[in-house]
């Protein structure tokens, strides 16, 4: 029966809660014998006669559009207890039942992975943070696994893809459901260089209820979870809670205290989260499961992409003065001025170069702020 057995399963358990079918599953061993065994475990429970119909009774129409989904290139159903479901994620409580995926899904899926999620709406210096630790990592043998969404998650994996490295996506639908659209030719190209997972079926369109649920695999699947930046009520937290209780690792990016999408991160760090400055932190704390797999922690060049064309800038006194002047909170030009005696023409012209050079960025109202070393 095998596949045949999966999917008519995985009809019936749209209509009931992913817990009650795990549970069953590991206790009959198989979908099989779990279909067959469906009547007496699904006596007297409120759920089971619409899942015992779905079971007598699937959608072949359902059923064979599914099994064209799956025919597709590089495309499988990971079914739990099969050698191919990841260890990490068979290990959570809460496991999916099976996972949909498309692209290099035997050799990731296996993979040593970092989650780094965070805001959708991120600073510029959080977008570019997020990009060059996935590079960063990604460079070093991690694979970066995300969200797909807007701002962090999208960087997250782009860093990965433009360090030639592996990255994970794992979609709130189904696999041909991409959300958000504008994230479309990036998951096609995170099917060419990595893989897109979901525990939703094809045709099965996002839903807001379906996020929280998806960042339980993402922590799942993941060593450890880094948040970039996140506002206290973001989903981004949600993932890190999953990650604690799972037992793997949170690591969290302090932020300005002006700053309301680090207010997240130094909740994390207040609850126990390692703190980061640099992405070399997050090897030195995941050394011991890294080795174990093979991954060479061997130090490379900075990939601070500004580090040498700044150079001659940081070495001026007056833009030595400036910078120092400046620092790290959002600050406005007559502000700069008074504090270096430099006049606000002056003050204007050596940020645009400063800034130009990557060194400082340009926030809404006139103001200023230095950015952060990234790695």
């Amino acid at each position: 029966m095998g596949i045949d057995a999966w999917l008519t399963l995985l009809q019936a358990a749209q209509q009931v809660t992913t817990d009650f079918w795990l549970e069953a599953l590991k206790r009959c061993g198989s979908a099989e014998t779990l279909i067959a065994e469906a009547p007496r475990l699904l006596k007297g429970r409120d759920f089971g006669a619409d899942a015992r119909a779905k079971l007598e009774a699937p959608d072949k129409a359902k059923i064979d559009r599914w099994r064209a989904w799956l025919a597709g290139p590089d495309r499988a159903l990971i079914t739990f207890g099969s050698r191919e479901y990841p260890k990490l994620l068979a290990e959570i409580p809460d496991a999916p039942l099976a996972l949909w995926v498309e692209g290099r899904a035997r050799e990731l899926l296996a993979a040593p992975q970092l989650a780094i999620v965070g805001s959708r709406s991120p600073t510029a210096d959080g977008r570019e943070i997020a990009e060059q630790f996935a590079r960063y990592l990604a460079e070093r043998g991690l694979t970066i696994t995300s969200g797909l969404a807007t701002g962090i998650d999208g960087a997250s994996h782009r860093g990965a893809i433009d360090a030639l490295g592996s990255t994970v996506a794992v979609l709130g639908g189904g696999l041909d459901e991409i959300f958000p659209r504008e994230h479309t030719r990036l998951a096609a190209d995170i099917t060419r260089r990595g893989l897109l997972v979901s525990e939703y079926a094809p045709g099965v369109e996002p839903q807001k209820l379906f996020f929280p649920q998806r960042n339980r695999i993402i922590a799942g699947l993941s060593l450890g979870t880094l948040v970039v930046e996140a506002t206290r009520r973001s989903g981004s937290l949600i993932t890190a809670g999953f990650a604690l209780d799972y037992g793997r690792e949170v690591f969290a990016i302090p932020g300005s205290i002006h700053n309301p999408l680090a207010r997240g991160c130094h909740h994390l760090i207040r609850q126990g989260a390692k703190l980061v400055e640099e992405a070399g932190d997050i090897l030195i704390e995941l050394k011991p499961q890294l080795e174990a797999e093979g991954i060479d922690l061997a130090p490379s060049v900075s990939t601070d992409t500004h580090a040498e064309d700044s150079a001659s800038l940081t070495k001026d006194p007056s833009y030595e003065k400036l910078l120092n002047a400046l620092g790290f909170s959002p600050t406005p030009i007559a502000e700069i001025s008074a504090r270096t005696s430099l006049t606000t023409a002056e003050v204007s012209s050596m940020l645009l170069l400063l800034e130009l050079e990557g060194l400082v960025e340009a926030l809404p109202g006139g103001r200023y702020s230095r950015r952060g070393k990234k790695n």
